[in-house]
């Protein structure tokens, strides 16, 4: 069976990994630390290279879940124009113009199109810096998985409150 991997960063990785681990077509989620080079977010647009990163590895069958679809349910969770150190990091090529065209229309949530003399919509992709979107997004170097005794932290201690009503969350999503 074919697979993809897409990594996420913010919050607190074990509430991410308990949200997608549920989801249809998401085969496996696991919590670790990532490395990540030519970062950048939509208000500041100079790549940088990341160490250490907390974060979520998903693993998914593209066939019955979308990359979009997955970061809908991210950007639901987590406010990308808030400073929160949220991030999106791809291992495969292929999967960045989605990415980059997903952030991108983040970024421009809310704004006017432009229009050329011939009433013609444009998006214009040297206007980077349109909406403060912090959302980071760049390609993996690599990814450590964290030990298994830190895996699915919040279902081994139920008695943890999480920030996100997990229940509510989950019975609201639809695929």
């Amino acid at each position: 069976m074919y697979t993809k991997k897409i990594y996420f960063s913010g919050g607190n990785v074990d509430e991410l990994q308990e949200i997608f681990t549920d989801i249809p077509g998401v085969l496996s989620v696991l919590v670790g630390k990532l490395s990540a080079r030519n970062v950048h977010s939509y208000v500041n647009y100079e790549p940088q290279t990341l160490e250490d990163i907390s974060a979520v590895e998903i693993e998914f069958n593209p066939k019955k879940m979308d990359l979009s679809m997955l970061m809908d349910v991210l950007f639901n969770v987590l406010n990308p124009y808030a400073e929160n150190n949220l991030g999106v990091y791809y291992a495969s090529g292929e999967d960045e113009p989605q990415v980059e065209l997903h952030l991108n229309f983040i970024a421009n949530r809310g704004r006017e199109p432009v229009v050329s003399k011939a009433c013609l919509t444009i998006n214009d992709p040297n206007n980077k810096i349109v909406r403060k979107c912090y959302a980071k997004v760049g390609r993996l170097v690599s990814f450590t998985a964290a030990p298994e005794s830190e895996q699915n932290f919040l279902r081994k201690n139920p008695e943890i409150r999480s920030d996100i009503d997990l229940t509510k969350l989950k019975t609201s999503l639809r695929f």
